[in-house]
Protein backbone atom coordinates (compact mmCIF):
# COMPACT_ATOMS: atom_id res chain seq x y z
CA UNK A 1 0.00 0.00 0.00
CA UNK A 2 1.32 3.44 -0.94
CA UNK A 3 1.17 6.39 1.41
CA UNK A 4 -0.39 9.58 0.03
CA UNK A 5 0.71 12.97 1.33
CA UNK A 6 -2.73 14.48 0.76
CA UNK A 7 -5.21 11.70 1.58
CA UNK A 8 -5.43 9.73 4.85
CA UNK A 9 -4.73 5.97 4.64
CA UNK A 10 -7.64 3.85 3.49
CA UNK A 11 -8.59 0.42 4.78
CA UNK A 12 -7.96 -1.16 8.18
CA UNK A 13 -4.90 -1.98 10.24
CA UNK A 14 -5.37 -5.59 9.10
CA UNK A 15 -5.08 -4.46 5.49
CA UNK A 16 -1.88 -2.54 6.19
CA UNK A 17 -0.29 -5.39 8.13
CA UNK A 18 -1.06 -7.80 5.30
CA UNK A 19 0.42 -5.38 2.77
CA UNK A 20 3.62 -4.93 4.78
CA UNK A 21 3.96 -8.69 5.27
CA UNK A 22 3.63 -9.18 1.52
CA UNK A 23 6.31 -6.56 0.83
CA UNK A 24 8.72 -8.08 3.34
CA UNK A 25 11.51 -6.37 5.25
CA UNK A 26 12.33 -5.68 8.88
CA UNK A 27 9.54 -4.38 11.12
CA UNK A 28 11.05 -4.38 14.61
CA UNK A 29 14.56 -4.26 16.05
CA UNK A 30 15.19 -5.11 19.71
CA UNK A 31 18.47 -3.40 20.71
CA UNK A 32 18.72 -5.07 24.10
CA UNK A 33 19.13 -8.57 22.65
CA UNK A 34 19.99 -7.79 19.04
CA UNK A 35 16.94 -9.57 17.59
CA UNK A 36 15.05 -8.44 14.51
CA UNK A 37 11.52 -9.35 13.49
CA UNK A 38 10.11 -9.06 9.99
CA UNK A 39 6.76 -7.65 8.97
CA UNK A 40 5.72 -11.23 8.17
CA UNK A 41 6.73 -12.34 11.69
CA UNK A 42 4.67 -9.51 13.14
CA UNK A 43 1.65 -10.17 10.94
CA UNK A 44 1.73 -13.93 11.51
CA UNK A 45 1.96 -13.51 15.28
CA UNK A 46 -0.88 -11.00 15.28
CA UNK A 47 -2.98 -13.29 13.13
CA UNK A 48 -2.42 -16.22 15.51
CA UNK A 49 -3.49 -14.17 18.55
CA UNK A 50 -6.54 -12.89 16.64
CA UNK A 51 -7.55 -16.46 15.74
CA UNK A 52 -7.19 -17.59 19.34
CA UNK A 53 -9.43 -14.77 20.60
CA UNK A 54 -12.00 -15.45 17.91
CA UNK A 55 -12.05 -19.20 18.62
CA UNK A 56 -12.91 -18.69 22.30
CA UNK A 57 -15.83 -16.42 21.46
CA UNK A 58 -14.48 -12.89 21.67
CA UNK A 59 -17.01 -10.72 19.86
CA UNK A 60 -16.30 -8.12 17.22
CA UNK A 61 -15.46 -4.78 18.84
CA UNK A 62 -14.98 -6.34 22.27
CA UNK A 63 -12.24 -4.94 24.50
CA UNK A 64 -9.05 -6.99 24.79
CA UNK A 65 -6.70 -5.86 27.55
CA UNK A 66 -2.98 -5.52 26.82
CA UNK A 67 -0.93 -5.45 30.03
CA UNK A 68 2.67 -5.27 28.91
CA UNK A 69 5.79 -3.09 28.81
CA UNK A 70 7.40 -2.16 25.51
CA UNK A 71 8.37 -5.41 23.84
CA UNK A 72 7.76 -7.47 20.74
CA UNK A 73 5.04 -9.23 22.73
CA UNK A 74 3.19 -5.97 23.40
CA UNK A 75 3.21 -5.24 19.67
CA UNK A 76 1.91 -8.72 18.87
CA UNK A 77 -0.91 -8.35 21.38
CA UNK A 78 -1.85 -4.87 20.17
CA UNK A 79 -1.80 -5.77 16.49
CA UNK A 80 -3.45 -9.13 17.21
CA UNK A 81 -6.44 -7.45 18.84
CA UNK A 82 -6.84 -5.08 15.89
CA UNK A 83 -6.26 -7.80 13.32
CA UNK A 84 -9.11 -9.82 14.80
CA UNK A 85 -11.56 -6.92 14.83
CA UNK A 86 -11.32 -6.28 18.58
CA UNK A 87 -10.64 -3.15 20.61
CA UNK A 88 -7.09 -3.14 21.99
CA UNK A 89 -7.27 -1.74 25.51
CA UNK A 90 -3.79 -0.58 26.42
CA UNK A 91 -3.35 -0.65 30.19
CA UNK A 92 -1.23 2.11 31.69
CA UNK A 93 1.28 0.29 33.88
CA UNK A 94 2.22 3.50 35.70
CA UNK A 95 -1.34 4.42 36.64
CA UNK A 96 -1.46 2.57 39.95
CA UNK A 97 -3.55 -0.36 41.14
CA UNK A 98 -6.89 1.47 41.43
CA UNK A 99 -6.71 3.08 37.98
CA UNK A 100 -5.72 -0.24 36.38
CA UNK A 101 -8.60 -2.01 38.15
CA UNK A 102 -10.96 0.72 36.92
CA UNK A 103 -9.79 0.37 33.30
CA UNK A 104 -10.13 -3.43 33.35
CA UNK A 105 -13.64 -3.15 34.75
CA UNK A 106 -14.87 -0.13 32.79
CA UNK A 107 -13.63 -1.52 29.47
CA UNK A 108 -15.61 -4.74 30.06
CA UNK A 109 -12.68 -6.76 28.80
CA UNK A 110 -13.12 -10.51 29.28
CA UNK A 111 -9.75 -11.52 27.82
CA UNK A 112 -6.31 -10.07 27.55
CA UNK A 113 -2.59 -10.59 27.20
CA UNK A 114 -0.44 -10.19 30.32
CA UNK A 115 3.33 -10.03 29.96
CA UNK A 116 5.22 -12.20 32.51
CA UNK A 117 6.77 -9.08 34.03
CA UNK A 118 3.28 -7.72 34.78
CA UNK A 119 1.67 -10.75 36.38
CA UNK A 120 1.80 -9.48 39.96
CA UNK A 121 0.48 -6.05 38.99
CA UNK A 122 -2.32 -7.60 36.94
CA UNK A 123 -3.32 -10.07 39.66
CA UNK A 124 -3.52 -7.28 42.24
CA UNK A 125 -5.78 -5.15 40.03
CA UNK A 126 -7.88 -7.81 38.27
CA UNK A 127 -11.08 -7.38 40.26
CA UNK A 128 -13.03 -7.78 37.01
CA UNK A 129 -11.82 -11.35 36.43
CA UNK A 130 -10.16 -10.77 33.04
CA UNK A 131 -8.76 -14.05 31.65
CA UNK A 132 -5.11 -13.85 30.60
CA UNK A 133 -4.26 -15.68 27.39
CA UNK A 134 -0.92 -16.71 25.89
CA UNK A 135 0.08 -15.08 22.62
CA UNK A 136 0.98 -18.30 20.84
CA UNK A 137 -1.73 -20.71 19.92
CA UNK A 138 -2.81 -23.04 17.14
CA UNK A 139 -6.47 -22.11 16.95
CA UNK A 140 -8.14 -21.69 13.59
CA UNK A 141 -11.16 -19.47 13.16
CA UNK A 142 -12.93 -17.35 10.59
CA UNK A 143 -12.00 -13.82 11.62
CA UNK A 144 -14.61 -11.10 11.94
CA UNK A 145 -15.08 -8.80 8.97
CA UNK A 146 -13.87 -5.31 9.84
CA UNK A 147 -14.32 -1.85 8.38
CA UNK A 148 -12.27 1.37 8.73
CA UNK A 149 -14.87 2.90 11.05
CA UNK A 150 -14.87 -0.01 13.50
CA UNK A 151 -13.39 0.37 16.99
CA UNK A 152 -9.67 -0.38 17.18
CA UNK A 153 -8.28 1.25 20.34
CA UNK A 154 -9.44 2.10 23.83
CA UNK A 155 -6.91 4.17 25.74
CA UNK A 156 -7.53 5.74 29.13
CA UNK A 157 -6.36 9.28 29.73
CA UNK A 158 -4.00 9.89 32.61
CA UNK A 159 -5.97 12.86 33.93
CA UNK A 160 -4.91 14.44 37.21
CA UNK A 161 -8.45 14.74 38.55
CA UNK A 162 -11.45 12.43 38.50
CA UNK A 163 -11.77 9.06 36.83
CA UNK A 164 -9.76 8.42 33.66
CA UNK A 165 -11.75 8.75 30.45
CA UNK A 166 -11.66 5.96 27.88
CA UNK A 167 -10.78 7.41 24.47
CA UNK A 168 -12.16 5.44 21.52
CA UNK A 169 -10.36 5.31 18.18
CA UNK A 170 -11.31 3.52 14.98
CA UNK A 171 -9.00 1.84 12.49
CA UNK A 172 -9.35 4.95 10.32
CA UNK A 173 -8.42 7.45 13.04
CA UNK A 174 -5.47 5.34 14.23
CA UNK A 175 -4.07 5.09 10.72
CA UNK A 176 -4.62 8.82 10.27
CA UNK A 177 -2.70 9.43 13.49
CA UNK A 178 0.33 7.58 12.14
CA UNK A 179 -0.12 9.33 8.81
CA UNK A 180 0.07 12.86 10.28
CA UNK A 181 3.49 11.94 11.70
CA UNK A 182 4.67 10.31 8.47
CA UNK A 183 3.79 13.26 6.24
CA UNK A 184 5.09 15.88 8.66
CA UNK A 185 8.47 14.16 8.95
CA UNK A 186 8.77 12.70 5.43
CA UNK A 187 9.02 9.16 6.80
CA UNK A 188 9.60 6.34 4.34
CA UNK A 189 10.77 2.71 4.11
CA UNK A 190 14.37 3.78 4.73
CA UNK A 191 13.56 5.22 8.17
CA UNK A 192 13.77 3.52 11.55
CA UNK A 193 12.19 5.18 14.58
CA UNK A 194 13.23 4.68 18.19
CA UNK A 195 10.37 3.82 20.56
CA UNK A 196 11.43 4.61 24.13
CA UNK A 197 8.04 5.98 25.20
CA UNK A 198 5.52 3.42 26.48
CA UNK A 199 3.18 1.98 23.87
CA UNK A 200 0.34 2.27 26.38
CA UNK A 201 0.63 6.03 25.77
CA UNK A 202 -0.68 7.57 22.55
CA UNK A 203 2.68 9.12 21.60
CA UNK A 204 4.59 5.84 21.72
CA UNK A 205 1.75 3.94 20.07
CA UNK A 206 0.67 6.19 17.21
CA UNK A 207 3.84 8.11 16.41
CA UNK A 208 6.43 5.33 16.31
CA UNK A 209 4.35 2.15 16.02
CA UNK A 210 1.56 3.22 13.63
CA UNK A 211 3.88 5.77 12.01
CA UNK A 212 6.19 2.93 11.01
CA UNK A 213 3.28 0.82 9.75
CA UNK A 214 1.90 3.45 7.38
CA UNK A 215 5.32 4.69 6.21
CA UNK A 216 6.67 1.20 5.58
CA UNK A 217 9.69 1.84 7.77
CA UNK A 218 10.68 0.04 10.95
CA UNK A 219 11.17 0.75 14.63
CA UNK A 220 13.56 -0.12 17.40
CA UNK A 221 11.86 -0.68 20.74
CA UNK A 222 13.23 -0.90 24.29
CA UNK A 223 11.35 -1.55 27.55
CA UNK A 224 12.06 1.94 28.86
CA UNK A 225 14.20 5.01 28.34
CA UNK A 226 17.75 4.98 29.70
CA UNK A 227 19.84 8.15 29.47
CA UNK A 228 23.07 6.16 29.82
CA UNK A 229 22.13 3.63 27.10
CA UNK A 230 20.13 5.83 24.69
CA UNK A 231 22.87 6.80 22.25
CA UNK A 232 24.48 3.34 22.24
CA UNK A 233 21.11 1.69 21.58
CA UNK A 234 20.32 4.23 18.87
CA UNK A 235 23.64 3.48 17.18
CA UNK A 236 23.32 -0.31 17.46
CA UNK A 237 19.80 -0.23 16.02
CA UNK A 238 20.75 2.24 13.26
CA UNK A 239 17.80 4.53 13.94
CA UNK A 240 17.19 7.63 11.83
CA UNK A 241 14.77 9.47 14.14
CA UNK A 242 13.32 9.36 17.63
CA UNK A 243 10.24 10.63 19.42
CA UNK A 244 10.56 11.67 23.07
CA UNK A 245 9.23 14.19 25.58
CA UNK A 246 10.92 17.34 26.93
CA UNK A 247 12.07 15.69 30.16
CA UNK A 248 13.97 13.07 28.15
CA UNK A 249 15.62 15.75 26.02
CA UNK A 250 16.65 17.52 29.22
CA UNK A 251 18.06 14.31 30.73
CA UNK A 252 20.08 13.59 27.57
CA UNK A 253 21.35 17.16 27.55
CA UNK A 254 22.51 16.93 31.18
CA UNK A 255 23.93 13.41 30.80
CA UNK A 256 27.52 12.51 30.00
CA UNK A 257 26.83 10.10 27.12
CA UNK A 258 27.54 11.23 23.56
CA UNK A 259 26.34 9.77 20.26
CA UNK A 260 28.96 8.14 18.07
CA UNK A 261 29.89 9.95 14.88
CA UNK A 262 28.03 7.39 12.76
CA UNK A 263 24.93 7.80 14.93
CA UNK A 264 24.98 11.60 14.54
CA UNK A 265 25.41 11.30 10.78
CA UNK A 266 22.52 8.83 10.48
CA UNK A 267 20.08 10.76 12.70
CA UNK A 268 17.73 12.94 10.67
CA UNK A 269 15.92 14.52 13.62
CA UNK A 270 14.56 14.10 17.09
CA UNK A 271 10.94 14.79 17.86
CA UNK A 272 9.51 16.35 21.02
CA UNK A 273 5.88 16.14 22.11
CA UNK A 274 3.44 15.69 25.03
CA UNK A 275 4.30 19.01 26.69
CA UNK A 276 6.00 22.29 25.84
CA UNK A 277 9.75 22.16 25.20
CA UNK A 278 11.70 24.96 26.86
CA UNK A 279 13.45 27.20 24.34
CA UNK A 280 16.74 27.04 26.23
CA UNK A 281 16.64 23.24 26.40
CA UNK A 282 16.04 22.88 22.66
CA UNK A 283 18.76 25.36 21.72
CA UNK A 284 21.32 23.77 24.06
CA UNK A 285 20.53 20.23 22.84
CA UNK A 286 20.97 21.17 19.21
CA UNK A 287 24.20 23.05 19.93
CA UNK A 288 25.70 20.10 21.81
CA UNK A 289 24.59 17.15 19.68
CA UNK A 290 24.09 18.71 16.26
CA UNK A 291 20.72 16.95 15.88
CA UNK A 292 17.68 19.09 15.04
CA UNK A 293 14.72 18.83 17.39
CA UNK A 294 11.27 19.14 15.84
CA UNK A 295 8.73 20.30 18.39
CA UNK A 296 5.22 18.92 17.91
CA UNK A 297 1.92 18.69 19.75
CA UNK A 298 -0.72 15.99 20.05
CA UNK A 299 -3.42 14.50 22.25
CA UNK A 300 -4.79 11.08 23.10
CA UNK A 301 -8.06 12.26 21.56
CA UNK A 302 -6.37 13.00 18.21
CA UNK A 303 -4.31 9.80 17.88
CA UNK A 304 -1.26 11.88 18.77
CA UNK A 305 -0.02 14.61 16.45
CA UNK A 306 -1.96 17.70 15.41
CA UNK A 307 0.90 20.18 15.00
CA UNK A 308 4.52 19.91 13.92
CA UNK A 309 7.34 22.15 12.86
CA UNK A 310 8.60 21.37 9.36
CA UNK A 311 11.86 19.48 9.01
CA UNK A 312 14.98 21.46 8.12
CA UNK A 313 15.43 23.32 5.84
CA UNK A 314 11.83 24.32 6.49
CA UNK A 315 11.21 27.03 9.07
CA UNK A 316 11.27 25.73 12.63
CA UNK A 317 10.08 28.32 15.11
CA UNK A 318 11.56 27.52 18.48
CA UNK A 319 8.90 27.88 21.16
CA UNK A 320 6.12 26.77 18.81
CA UNK A 321 4.84 23.20 18.21
CA UNK A 322 4.40 24.24 14.59
CA UNK A 323 1.62 24.10 12.02
CA UNK A 324 -1.17 21.63 11.27
CA UNK A 325 -0.47 18.49 9.24
CA UNK A 326 -3.31 16.25 8.09
CA UNK A 327 -5.97 18.04 10.15
CA UNK A 328 -7.40 21.51 10.76
CA UNK A 329 -6.34 23.52 13.81
CA UNK A 330 -8.05 26.75 14.80
CA UNK A 331 -7.87 29.18 17.72
CA UNK A 332 -11.33 30.05 19.03
CA UNK A 333 -12.91 32.12 21.77
CA UNK A 334 -15.33 30.82 24.40
CA UNK A 335 -18.26 31.10 21.97
CA UNK A 336 -16.59 29.07 19.23
CA UNK A 337 -15.60 31.95 16.95
CA UNK A 338 -12.15 32.13 15.38
CA UNK A 339 -9.98 34.82 16.96
CA UNK A 340 -7.70 37.20 15.04
CA UNK A 341 -4.02 36.48 14.41
CA UNK A 342 -1.84 36.84 17.54
CA UNK A 343 -4.91 36.71 19.81
CA UNK A 344 -5.10 34.14 22.59
CA UNK A 345 -7.85 31.54 22.51
CA UNK A 346 -8.41 27.81 22.79
CA UNK A 347 -6.87 25.32 20.36
CA UNK A 348 -9.56 23.28 18.58
CA UNK A 349 -9.07 20.45 16.07
CA UNK A 350 -11.03 18.55 13.44
CA UNK A 351 -9.87 15.92 10.99
CA UNK A 352 -9.58 12.19 10.28
CA UNK A 353 -7.39 11.54 13.34
CA UNK A 354 -9.97 12.75 15.89
CA UNK A 355 -11.45 10.19 18.30
CA UNK A 356 -14.95 8.75 18.08
CA UNK A 357 -15.67 9.79 21.67
CA UNK A 358 -15.31 8.66 25.28
CA UNK A 359 -16.51 5.17 26.17
CA UNK A 360 -19.78 5.19 28.15
CA UNK A 361 -19.45 8.93 28.79
CA UNK A 362 -21.76 10.85 26.44
CA UNK A 363 -21.72 13.98 28.60
CA UNK A 364 -17.92 14.28 28.47
CA UNK A 365 -18.00 13.59 24.73
CA UNK A 366 -20.60 16.32 24.19
CA UNK A 367 -18.61 18.79 26.31
CA UNK A 368 -15.44 18.11 24.32
CA UNK A 369 -16.95 18.74 20.89
CA UNK A 370 -18.40 22.05 19.70
CA UNK A 371 -19.70 22.55 16.17
CA UNK A 372 -17.64 19.60 14.95
CA UNK A 373 -14.41 20.83 16.55
CA UNK A 374 -12.64 19.00 19.37
CA UNK A 375 -11.76 21.38 22.19
CA UNK A 376 -8.28 20.69 23.57
CA UNK A 377 -8.31 22.86 26.68
CA UNK A 378 -4.99 24.41 25.58
CA UNK A 379 -4.59 28.16 25.25
CA UNK A 380 -2.55 29.53 22.37
CA UNK A 381 -2.15 32.19 19.71
CA UNK A 382 -1.44 31.72 16.00
CA UNK A 383 0.87 33.92 13.97
CA UNK A 384 0.35 35.10 10.40
CA UNK A 385 2.17 32.05 9.00
CA UNK A 386 -0.03 29.57 10.86
CA UNK A 387 2.45 28.64 13.60
CA UNK A 388 0.78 28.03 16.95
CA UNK A 389 2.32 29.27 20.20
CA UNK A 390 0.92 27.56 23.28
CA UNK A 391 0.46 29.87 26.23
CA UNK A 392 -0.97 27.48 28.81
CA UNK A 393 -3.72 25.11 29.86
CA UNK A 394 -7.15 26.37 30.84
CA UNK A 395 -6.98 24.18 33.96
CA UNK A 396 -3.38 25.13 34.79
CA UNK A 397 -3.61 28.90 34.57
CA UNK A 398 -2.50 30.67 37.74
CA UNK A 399 -4.91 33.49 38.54
CA UNK A 400 -3.07 35.87 40.85
CA UNK A 401 -4.96 38.96 41.88
CA UNK A 402 -7.29 38.52 38.93
CA UNK A 403 -4.41 38.34 36.44
CA UNK A 404 -3.91 35.21 34.33
CA UNK A 405 -0.34 33.87 34.48
CA UNK A 406 0.77 31.01 32.24
CA UNK A 407 2.99 28.64 34.25
CA UNK A 408 5.09 28.03 31.14
CA UNK A 409 6.47 31.58 31.38
CA UNK A 410 7.94 30.75 34.77
CA UNK A 411 9.16 27.34 33.59
CA UNK A 412 11.03 28.98 30.70
CA UNK A 413 12.80 31.37 33.06
CA UNK A 414 13.89 28.56 35.39
CA UNK A 415 15.19 26.44 32.51
CA UNK A 416 17.61 29.19 31.50
CA UNK A 417 19.89 28.08 34.33
CA UNK A 418 22.06 25.22 32.98
CA UNK A 419 21.75 23.17 36.19
CA UNK A 420 17.94 22.89 35.99
CA UNK A 421 16.89 19.51 34.60
CA UNK A 422 13.15 19.71 35.35
CA UNK A 423 10.99 22.68 36.30
CA UNK A 424 7.30 23.40 36.83
CA UNK A 425 5.48 26.38 38.27
CA UNK A 426 2.13 25.84 39.98
CA UNK A 427 -0.62 27.66 41.86
CA UNK A 428 -1.02 27.79 45.63
CA UNK A 429 -4.22 29.06 47.25
CA UNK A 430 -3.67 32.44 48.87
CA UNK A 431 -6.01 34.66 50.92
CA UNK A 432 -4.49 37.88 49.61
CA UNK A 433 -4.31 37.12 45.87
CA UNK A 434 -6.61 34.12 45.49
CA UNK A 435 -3.66 32.20 44.09
CA UNK A 436 0.07 32.75 44.25
CA UNK A 437 3.00 31.18 42.40
CA UNK A 438 5.36 28.48 43.56
CA UNK A 439 7.74 26.31 41.56
CA UNK A 440 9.51 22.98 41.84
CA UNK A 441 12.78 22.05 40.19
CA UNK A 442 15.12 19.13 39.86
CA UNK A 443 18.77 20.04 39.34
CA UNK A 444 21.76 18.08 38.08
CA UNK A 445 23.69 15.96 40.57
CA UNK A 446 26.32 17.91 42.47
CA UNK A 447 24.80 21.30 41.75
CA UNK A 448 25.13 24.00 44.37
CA UNK A 449 22.25 26.01 42.94
CA UNK A 450 20.13 27.88 45.49
CA UNK A 451 16.55 29.04 45.48
CA UNK A 452 17.77 32.64 45.79
CA UNK A 453 19.67 32.34 42.50
CA UNK A 454 16.60 31.00 40.69
CA UNK A 455 14.35 33.66 42.18
CA UNK A 456 16.78 36.32 40.97
CA UNK A 457 16.58 34.90 37.44
CA UNK A 458 12.78 35.04 37.55
CA UNK A 459 12.86 38.58 38.96
CA UNK A 460 15.08 39.76 36.11
CA UNK A 461 13.10 38.02 33.37
CA UNK A 462 9.52 38.19 34.61
CA UNK A 463 9.30 40.98 37.15
CA UNK A 464 8.12 40.77 40.75
CA UNK A 465 4.48 39.91 40.09
CA UNK A 466 5.25 36.72 38.14
CA UNK A 467 8.21 35.61 40.25
CA UNK A 468 7.44 32.58 42.44
CA UNK A 469 7.22 33.08 46.17
CA UNK A 470 9.09 29.83 46.68
CA UNK A 471 11.19 27.37 44.71
CA UNK A 472 11.23 23.77 45.99
CA UNK A 473 14.06 21.38 45.13
CA UNK A 474 12.83 17.82 44.54
CA UNK A 475 14.65 14.60 43.66
CA UNK A 476 12.00 13.96 41.01
CA UNK A 477 8.94 15.83 39.76
CA UNK A 478 5.73 13.78 39.40
CA UNK A 479 5.16 12.55 35.87
CA UNK A 480 2.58 10.68 33.83
CA UNK A 481 3.32 7.60 31.70
CA UNK A 482 4.73 9.64 28.84
CA UNK A 483 7.16 11.54 31.06
CA UNK A 484 5.03 14.68 31.10
CA UNK A 485 5.35 16.59 34.37
CA UNK A 486 2.04 16.56 36.26
CA UNK A 487 1.88 20.16 37.34
CA UNK A 488 -1.50 19.90 39.05
CA UNK A 489 -0.17 17.34 41.54
CA UNK A 490 2.58 19.56 42.88
CA UNK A 491 0.54 21.65 45.31
CA UNK A 492 -0.75 18.57 47.11
CA UNK A 493 2.61 16.81 46.93
CA UNK A 494 4.42 19.77 48.46
CA UNK A 495 2.72 20.89 51.65
CA UNK A 496 2.32 24.61 52.10
CA UNK A 497 4.57 24.70 55.15
CA UNK A 498 7.36 22.55 53.64
CA UNK A 499 10.75 24.05 54.12
CA UNK A 500 12.52 25.25 50.97
CA UNK A 501 15.47 22.97 50.42
CA UNK A 502 18.60 23.42 48.35
CA UNK A 503 20.87 20.69 47.06
CA UNK A 504 23.25 19.34 49.66
CA UNK A 505 21.36 20.88 52.59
Amino acid sequence: MILSRTTPPEGTVRDWLDARAASGGVAVVLPEDGQTQSWRDLRDGAQAFAAQLTAIGCGKGESVAVVAPNSFESLLAFYGALYGGFRATMINLAAGRDAIAYALDHSEARFGYVHPDCTALFDAANDAGVIALPLKGHATAQLHEIMPGDDALLMYTSGTTGRPKGVLHSHASLLAGGWTTAIAHDLGPQDRGFCVLPVYHINGLCVTVIGSLVSGGSLAIVPKFSASKFWEQADDAEITWFSVVPTIISHLLHGSAEPAAACRARMRFGRSASSALAVETQSSFEARFGIPIVETMGLTETAAQILSNPLPPGVRKIGSPGIAFGCEVDIQDGAGASVPVETEGEIVVRGPNVMRGYLKNPDATADTFRNGWLRTGDLARKDAEGYVFVTGRLKELIIKGGENIAPREVDEALYTHPDVVEAAAFARSCERYGETIEAAVRVRDGSGLTSAALLNICQERLGSFKTPDTVHFLDELPKGPSGKIQRLKLASLISADMQVTTPGK
